[in-house]
């Protein structure tokens, strides 16, 4: 809630863009990082619900789409949305939500991590925590 006051308080109050901000290089990039964050979030999303048959019980590892590369595929998908929004909105309300979003995610996305690699012998050890290749 406190997000969403200070994002929207901020872009509706305090900034000012240029009437051509929509076709400027930041806008654009920060727009398409943001809807392909909202893509990967809504796939994985759909890969976690769809783990099990109906009726089957128990964990499953989660395999396809960036799932192949981290364990927490969902939140990086995320933390692609809110950095495509910083750099869209072009504000430092952004930027602190989306290192904020980093912190929190980070923390959650290790922890998960750890349990994977804990509950499954078969677990597959390239997988990073949460940005592929990297971390």
């Amino acid at each position: 809630t406190f997000n969403g006051y200070v994002q929207s308080r901020y872009l509706s109050q305090f900034a000012v863009y240029a009437e051509d901000w929509v076709t400027h290089p930041c806008f654009l990039t920060g727009f398409a990082l943001w809807l392909v964050g909202m893509v990967i979030n809504i796939h994985s999303d759909h890969i976690l619900r769809n783990l099990r048959k109906p009726g089957e019980t128990g964990y499953k590892i989660p395999r396809g789409g960036l799932f192949e590369y981290v364990s927490a595929a969902n939140y990086f998908g995320e933390l692609v949305e809110w950095c495509g929004f910083a750099l869209a909105s072009w504000s430092l309300q952004g930027v602190v939500f989306a290192l904020f979003t980093l912190s929190t995610l980070l923390t959650r996305a290790k922890q998960h991590h750890q349990w994977y690699h804990e509950k499954f012998e078969d677990y597959p050890k390239s997988r990073k925590i949460l940005i592929p290749f990297v971390l």
